[in-house]
This record gives structure tokens, sequence and C-alpha cells, in this order.
């Protein structure tokens, strides 16, 4: 069946679109799971079975491989529910407030099937007929899942022996995945890892058939076209096709933001649209190579590619301009579905937070004990449990999920910097260097910054859907990117695909930047964060990166003021006030430079007098 709708529901932190596929998967709608916490798996699924009278057997610690056993389980019975609600969607009428209803009520208005179906009506069919046409014509949404490639977090045994790697949090993932009767995608994001991608081979589902179909398809979230055919190619010599290249934008988006040096998304899509049908033919003969020499089908036709994107987009007008302009396949909204209870595992409180956030109260912070900037909202009440653990002298978390255990920094076996541990040896460190006040403070609060992830993430899942609730209690961490700013208001499922195909409207404000000048925006002041942190250790290094990221932006805004001095019929009411708005980046730009050069000049004479003395 082809999709029906050109909308995807990315990954949202590790519990917000847990059950999402369960919820809208029926419409048609694609959506994303994470799969890297095996312990809130187990805690939905059971809450699950409990709530809708299913059989339930736990699948305890002491079972052997019982991460992968989690996942494939939460995987299965996702399935099944997402399966049995199609099927049930099929069978019902026309009447108002049905599921049939709501299907095709919420499809594209554009979308020819639509059409058909109200000329199929017309003929005054009988209900039988209704039933066996949606059956033949209505297609499911698919029920991916995600993996971050860099949270593989190796295991130890009773007798703190480091596990094979094949227990590694990431692997596990994989193995759960592909062992689940899903015919489905798995997006890798956070980069590459060669180890992981290699552990991929091991398993049929993951090769295409001679049609070209394959159930185990590869997503590759990426920020440019490098990345991607790198990859891809890597991929490919291991006989592993990439079916999708899902493109986000570098820092308008939700959860950890991965920066480029200064390229910018719109330049980054017109790459994947000029390079896309080079890359799949290329791409395309690397593979077949691979597969000949492992003995596998080598498909007739060569296999389907899919470019698609997300990150900041937020009104009708943006997404037909990602489809029409740039020919993505599908666009990804995340953080507005934060505000959609039908959709997403949000509970009320962080809801009406979430609701009623300004620009100021979305940030990009330094919370992340991978130590990669994060998009977060500002007053969670997981910031506020570990303000009150800072205030009575016990920094840090106790680390019950132990998933971001990488530093060695003080010890022999990894550990979280968020961890109490960890807080705890650093803070001891930092009073032995002797620092003046304003200095001490700076570092320590960098250190205490920290927050607990695996768990801040997932609590407001166990909370809504009434898991057990050991660990999380009710402190939530919230990962929204800054398009929340413009979304004030609670909506139903119905209204936010209409808001998405331009029926109806549910954003209030009226100085919502564009998209693409809200990331350049963005861009500009992560330029200057930059700049500050280079400021009195004015390197070689430091001047190049800086040098070439303002070089990047200038062109990405020279490219913008092309693209909307030129586009028709696109953003009649926007297009003055975004071009002024380009020309005051470029000015700014322009002026940061300057003071880069600056910066460099008095860091040689700085240096050339030091070198006198």
């Amino acid at each position: 069946m082809s999709k029906v709708h050109s909308i995807h529901i990315p990954v949202m932190g590790l519990g917000f679109t847990m059950d999402t596929p369960a919820k809208v998967a029926q419409y048609g709608i694609d959506s994303v799971i994470s799969i890297g916490d095996d312990i809130l798996i187990e805690k939905l699924r059971k809450a699950y079975c409990e709530n809708l009278k299913i059989p339930y057997e736990e699948i305890h610690t002491k079972i052997e491989d019982f991460r992968a056993k989690r996942i494939t389980a939460y995987l299965n019975l996702m399935n099944e529910l997402v399966v049995k609600r199609f099927e049930e969607l099929k069978t019902s009428t026309m009447e108002s407030g049905s599921e049939m209803k709501k299907y095709f009520d919420m499809l594209p208005d554009s979308l020819s099937i639509k059409k058909e179906f109200s000329d199929f009506l017309n003929k005054i069919p009988s209900l039988d007929d209704v039933k066996n046409w949606a059956k033949d014509n209505f297609s499911m949404g698919s029920i991916d899942v995600n993996i971050m490639t860099k949270v593989d977090q190796a295991h130890y045994d009773e007798n703190g022996e480091k596990l094979p790697i094949m227990h590694n949090d990431a692997f596990a993932g994989i193995r759960g995945f592909a062992n689940s009767v899903l015919d489905s995608s798995l997006v890798f994001s956070a980069g590459m890892n060669p180890r992981l991608y290699g552990y991929a081979e091991e398993f049929d589902g993951f090769y295409p058939d001679e049609a070209g179909h394959i159930k185990k398809k590869i997503v590759l979230k990426v920020s440019d076209y490098r990345s991607a055919i790198i990859q891809g190619k890597f991929l490919a010599k291991k006989g592993l096709w990439v079916s999708e290249f899902r493109i986000e934008s570098g820092l308008n988006c939700g959860g950890h933001a991965f920066a480029t040096d200064g390229f910018l998304f719109g330049p980054i899509l017109d790459e994947f649209k000029e390079k896309k049908e080079d890359l799949k033919i290329e791409v395309f003969e690397i593979l077949k190579t691979a597969l000949e020499k492992k003995g596998r089908i080598i498909p007739t036709n060569i296999l389907d590619l899919k470019i698609t994107a997300q990150g900041g987009v937020g009104t009708a007008e943006e997404h037909e301009f990602l489809l029409d302009h740039y020919k993505v396949d599908s666009v990804g909204w995340g953080t507005p579905f934060l505000l959609v209870p039908e959709a997403t595992l949000v509970d009320q409180d962080t809801m009406n937070k979430l609701a009623a956030a300004k620009e100021d109260d979305l940030y990009m912070s330094g919370i992340s004990p991978l130590g990669i900037p994060f998009n977060s909202l500002r007053n969670n009440t997981k910031d506020q449990e570990k303000e009150a653990l800072i205030a009575s002298g016990r920094p840090g978390s106790p680390c019950p999920r132990r998933f971001l255990t990488y530093n060695t920094e003080f010890t022999d076996k990894p550990i979280c910097a968020a961890s109490r541990q960890y807080q705890r040896l650093k803070i001891k460190e930092l009073q032995t260097l002797n620092l003046d006040e304003n200095s001490y403070k700076e570092q320590f609060d960098k250190i205490v910054d920290k927050a607990c992830l695996c768990v801040g993430l997932g609590t407001s899942a166990v909370m809504v859907t009434n898991a057990e609730n050991t660990v999380e209690k009710e402190a939530v961490l919230v990962c929204p990117g800054p398009n929340m700013a413009y979304f004030s208001k609670e909506v139903s499922l119905e209204k936010m695909i209409g808001h998405i195909y331009g029926r109806n409207n549910i954003i209030s404000r009226t100085d919502r930047p564009n998209m693409f000048v809200k990331e350049l925006k963005l861009y500009v002041d992560y330029l200057k964060g930059k700049m500050d942190e280079a400021r009195w250790n004015m390197n070689r290094k430091n001047e190049k990166y800086l040098t070439k990221f303002v070089a990047n932006m200038k062109d990405g805004v020279e490219y913008y003021q092309n693209l909307f001095s030129n586009v028709k019929n696109k953003f009649i009411d926007s297009k003055e006030q975004i071009l002024s708005e380009l020309d005051l980046s470029k000015k700014v730009l322009t002026l940061l430079a300057y003071e880069i050069d600056s910066m460099v000049a008095e860091s040689k004479k700085e240096l050339q007098v030091t070198v006198k003395k």
C-alpha cells in the first residue's frame, strides 16, 4: 500500500512517543518509538496488558537476553494493537464519529484517493461495498523504531566482568527489532557506529528480496549530504540498503542538537534534491556487488530511496514548500504533537507548561551527560528536583538506569556525568584547584547542571499510563524544540492534522518567524556562544573553525536571499519580512566576522609580547 500522509511523527525523548503508533498508525500516519530503555518498555507493556486484559508474562532480568526479548515483545504488542484497530476501522461505517470517517477526514485534500472515495460514495454503495473498498485502498501507518547509535552502553555480569558486545544496549535494540514481527524501519540517529552497522548484517530481514522489498528497512538521520553518502556507501558495502535519509535541522529541533559547521537547512535540502538520483545509482552499484559476494538475492530493479525532512516546520505553507520545492517524501512534525494527548504521552502539568512556554522558556542547555547541547524547557520538574538536591548539598542522580555511563575520569568502570558518584568526585577535584570565587562557581555550575535523562525523559509516559512507578516518581524532563513557543494550546489529533494540511490554523501568534529564518537566528546565537568560548583561547584551530562557520552561514544567507526573491506563489504575505530579516542577519554576520578578525589579531599580539618576554 502507498503512503496516504505526507507527515511522520519523529521519536521524542524516551517515552513521549512510546505508544504513538497505537494511537495514529490506524489512520495511516507513520511514527517512531524509542527502544533505548528496556526497563521503561517492560513497564509500559505490563500496563498495556493489564488495561486491555491481555495475558502478561514478565520478562525479568534473569532471563537470557532479556533486553532484546523485552523490546521484541513490546513491538509485537504494538503491532497487534495497531492491526486490530486498523481492521476495526476498515469494517466501521461512515457515520458521524466513526473511525472510518475520522481516517477519511484527516487525509490531505489533494490526495487522489480522497476524491476517488467521494466519487465512490456518491454512487450510494452498499455497506459491504464500502468496507471492501476500504480494505483495498486504506493503508496503515508504519511502526518505526529509533536507536541512538552512540547510546550503546556495555553491561557486566554479577562478577563485574564485561559481557560480550552483543549485550550492549544498541546491539540488543537491533536484535529486539529484527526478531519482531514488524515490517517497518529502524532509524539510526546520533551519527555513525561501524560496529553497530556491522551487526545488522547478521539478520536476514535487513536484506532485499527479488522484488526489492525489505522487511526491516534502515533509515539514517543525517544533518548533511556528506554524512549521508559516507554512511550510505559504508552500509552498501555490507549489503545493506539505506531506504531513507532523514534530514534534521541542526538546531531547530527537539532533544539533542547536532549543530553543523554553519551549514543551513535550506542549502542542505537543495543538495539532496540535486544529487538524490546520482546518490541512489552510485550506492546501488556498491550494494549489488556486496550482495553478489554474500550470495544473496540481487533485486531486479534499483531500490527505492526516500528523502525526508524535519525540524522547526510549523505551518501548512512551510510543509507544502518542503514537499513541492525540495521534493521531500515526507515532513516530520515532532514538537507540536506534544500538545496532542491523542498522539503522545505527556502528563497534564508538563503539557500546561509547554502550552505556556515562550521563546525564553525554551533553551539549549548543557544538561546532557553526553556533552551534546540539549533542548529543554525551563522550570521542568526534573530541574526542580535537581536544584533541590544541589541546595541540600547532595547534587547528582543515584543513576538507577545507567544507560549513559561513559565517563572514566575517576573510575575504571564507566559512570554517568549526571550521577551523584561522578559529581561528588568532580567537585572534590575542583576544590583542589584554588580558583577564585567566580571561576569556582562557573565550573561548579557546569558539573551539577547535568541531569538524569534516562529517568526524566520516560517519567511522563509512566505517569500517563499508570505504569509501575518505583523510580520515576513525578520529576519530568521534556525536550521540545524552539518551535514550541508558537503552539499554545492542547489540541485534538484531527485539529493538528488539519493545521498541517491547511484546513485550519492553531497558531494564534502573528509574529512566528519562517522556519528557515528561525534556524538562521539560532545559528547566529550558537556562533556567538562559540566565539565567547574561544575568546580567551584563540588558537589556530578555533580561528579556522569560526572563520569557516561564518563563511558557511554567509553562503546560506545568500542562498535564502536568492530563493525567497525568486520563489513564485509562496510566502506572499511574509516574503518582505523574510527578506528584511535575511538582510539584517547578513549585516550581523559581517560584524561577527570583523570581531573574529579582531580576536585573532589581539591573540597574535599577546603571543608576540609573550615571546619577547
